[in-house]
């Protein structure tokens, strides 16, 4: 019996304590607007020149290691990724005496968002910084040209020095 009146007692209390309860509840906090999309850049663009130390993978064939004039073209890269901005992702081609020896998708960051996304010290503005990720499986060439930096991802496995 003593039981039902403890049990009793507490239903009543909550019952009584339920309305001080939902008078404390609070609107979700509103959260901020996503930020609009960067504009990119248009046409093709020249980055200047880098060398590759060893032979990486470019679009799944093999790129020996050298020294590569780096260009931006026009041509946005497909198939879409879910969640990319599509200028925001385009082809990048490596030149040696104006011939294309390999391509890659290069990434542009506008400067306002490099630090969301890489976390090394950016290049200079007009230097490349080449470096071999954690891991050795990836070379990324990076450039900071303009207000934008461009990033590109080759994997190890290309063919050796010419």
């Amino acid at each position: 019996m003593k039981k039902q009146w403890i049990l009793a007692g507490v239903l009543a209390g909550l019952m009584l304590g339920a309305p001080t309860l939902t008078a404390q509840h609070k609107a979700p906090n509103q959260q901020p607007n996503t930020a609009p999309s960067p504009p990119a850049p248009t046409g093709e663009i020249v980055l200047g020149s880098a060398r590759i130390p060893r032979g990486v993978m470019a679009d799944g064939k093999p790129l020996p290691a050298g020294t590569y004039q780096v260009k931006v073209t026009a041509q946005e890269a497909r198939p879409e990724a879910v969640g990319t901005t599509e200028p925001l992702e385009r082809w990048s081609e490596f030149l040696q005496r104006g011939a294309s020896k390999g391509r890659e998708v290069v990434i542009i960051v506008p400067q306002a968002e490099i630090k969301m996304v890489v976390k090394d010290t950016p290049p200079r503005p007009g230097a490349p910084r080449v470096q071999t990720l954690r891991g050795n499986d990836y070379v990324r060439v990076w450039f900071n040209k303009d207000g934008n930096h461009y990033l590109i991802y080759l994997p190890m496995g290309g063919a050796a020095t010419p």
